[in-house]
């Protein structure tokens, strides 16, 4: 009745039953399964059917992620290949392309293909490829679409298992927390001692003294240690009193209608209690004249750029910053800032299962928002209390304080 094969043993006569083997009932197919298509499934079709597929609720970021690898995969193994045909040869070739490709390839080599731009740089030794954890994430996910393939009976297996690059830098060492000098030359920086604008001139020594995206921005990332995704989605809702203590509310959730928060895991959506240093600097006064000018988005002034993306056209102008201020070192990024908020956890000897709801990284275990439930995790009061226990002793920002210097705190633009 399903359609399926049947095992003829278990038709077979049993004890009494009768010596003569039952007449077959015949099965009718579905007209799907009487028709073979003419030709099968190429790895460009079945690759799109995954990234289209309705079941996956991935973010803008991740299914650009998967595009990616959907066009590496094609350009070296063939869009017409088909799909029941992959085997490991075709994931080791393109695994080995991976190892020479050069980075930016499409700006360095716009008119070579992926495996003429990795011959050509295997061949130069002088061009700079991208790193294994690159390589072994664009594997992953083609690993994964292989996975999806087997789901749906595409494939027999994942002839991408396991298949990756060493990688010789371990990741904790990956980034690095800015050190005291580094610290030091961005919040002494013109656009935090006095530049000329917010905008083109805030690398130039001025009066001016703007609170814009670009003050509040790293600040909040170190006094907090949220991602930069996760600031820069920032209702002006979402600094507010929860429990009577003063809070950065990181959620999908909005109380005034947005449709651009994103959170990498479940973890993410949490409580962070405003840090003492941030309210001397005005934070709170920074968003409440933020909801009383009618904003619903607490940096309105981060451009999208040409990607579209809040974070990642302010990653570019960050990167540019530091070089500016003199600050860029080598495995230092904005995502330092999130490396120097564990240490001062550390440092200030906090209970790990606190220090890992402050910064939303993953504890392990299933547990719901911290300002949904405090039944299973930290009252807000338990929170703030760790918080005022971060000294951040190796930057001083004092000069940043309400009423220090010139600056105005109704100079939110």
């Amino acid at each position: 009745m399903a359609g399926l094969p049947i095992d003829a043993t278990l038709i077979l006569p049993w004890k009494d039953d009768p010596t003569e083997l039952p007449v077959p009932i015949p099965i009718a197919l579905s007209p799907g399964e009487r028709a073979q298509p003419d030709s099968p499934l190429t790895l460009a079709e079945a690759y799109r059917d995954y990234i289209d597929d309705p079941t996956r609720a991935w973010t803008a970021n991740t299914r650009e992620a998967y595009e990616t690898s959907r066009k590496l995969a094609i350009a070296v193994i063939g869009e017409a290949v088909p799909i029941a045909s992959i085997s490991r040869t075709h994931c080791r070739d393109m695994l080995d392309v991976l190892r020479f490709l050069p980075a930016n390839t499409g700006k360095l080599f716009p008119k070579l293909s992926p495996r003429e731009a990795a011959n050509h740089a295997r061949l130069r030794g002088d061009i700079k490829i991208i790193s294994p954890a690159n390589a072994n994430s664009l594997m992953s996910n083609m690993s994964s679409f292989l996975n999806w393939a087997v789901n749906e009976e595409l494939l027999a297996r994942n002839p991408a298992r396991g298949l990756r690059l060493p990688d010789p830098v371990n990741k904790r060492d990956k980034r690095l927390p800015f050190g005291r000098e580094q610290l030091h030359a961005i919040f002494n920086a013109p656009l935090y001692r006095g530049c000329a604008d917010g905008e083109r001139g805030y690398n130039k020594i001025g009066d001016q003294r703007p609170r814009n995206a670009r003050f509040w921005v790293p600040l909040i990332a170190l006094f907090t240690g949220a991602r930069l995704g996760e600031i820069c989605q920032l209702d002006a809702t979402d600094i507010r009193a929860v429990d009577g203590v003063d809070c950065i509310v990181v959620s999908l959730r909005s109380l005034v209608g947005s449709i651009d928060k994103q959170l990498k895991t479940n973890a993410s959506d949490r409580l962070i209690p405003v840090h003492p240093t941030l309210i001397d600097c005005g934070l709170l006064h920074f968003a409440e004249a933020k909801r009383k000018a009618g904003e619903k988005k607490l940096f309105d002034d981060i451009e999208t750029g040409s990607t579209g993306s809040r974070p990642v056209a302010f990653s570019k102008w960050f990167t540019q910053f530091l070089r500016a201020c003199g600050a860029q070192r080598s495995r230092t990024s904005f995502h330092s800032f999130r490396h120097n908020f564990r240490d001062e956890l550390r440092a200030a000897r906090i209970d790990h299962d606190i220090a890992l709801l402050l910064g939303g990284w993953t504890t392990g275990y299933s547990r719901t928002a911290v300002h949904e439930n405090y039944g299973s995790g930290y009252r807000a009061d338990a929170l703030n209390e760790a918080i005022c226990r971060l000294r951040f002793a190796s930057i001083n920002v004092d000069h940043l304080m309400v009423g220090a210097g010139t600056g105005s705190l109704g100079a939110i633009g």
